[in-house]
């Protein structure tokens, strides 16, 4: 079998820089047999779509100097077609979480509801199919 014909294996990225809540993500896809790949910043997480186009984008939402309505443009001109991006933020910061949505986010959650949907929800957002098909 030739490694041109060897099926890729649909990949997530996650840009946060909270250890804590990468830890917590990326061990709930490896227990889930999925692939989450972390980024601690914009920059690298652009490195990382050259490498392999993904099938979903989890944003945290708190992530310093983001601008999810700038991200989010920006992700258009790096991926043809936009991979989902589920983004997650906190409660009381309605504002960003409304920016999310109206960024074209295919799913915006409080943290809380976040943690709570992962293990049943990441599946779905990791499906091969993009937020188009």
């Amino acid at each position: 079998m030739s490694a041109s014909s060897v099926p890729v294996t649909p990949v997530g990225l996650l840009l946060s820089d909270d250890m804590i809540f990468t830890s917590r993500i990326t061990g709930t896809a490896r227990d889930l047999g999925l692939c989450v790949k972390p980024a601690r910043s914009i920059q690298t997480l652009n490195s990382q779509i050259h490498e392999q186009a993904p099938c979903c984008i989890i944003v945290d939402l708190g992530h310093a100097g983001l601008s999810i309505g700038d991200f989010m443009k920006g992700l258009g001109q790096l991926c043809t077609p936009v991979p989902r991006v589920v983004a997650y933020g906190s409660h009381v910061d309605t504002a960003v979480l409304r920016a999310a949505r109206e960024a074209g986010c295919y799913a915006v959650l409080p943290r809380s509801k976040f943690v709570e949907d992962l293990p049943r929800a990441l599946p779905d957002w990791m499906r091969a199919e993009t937020a188009a098909g």
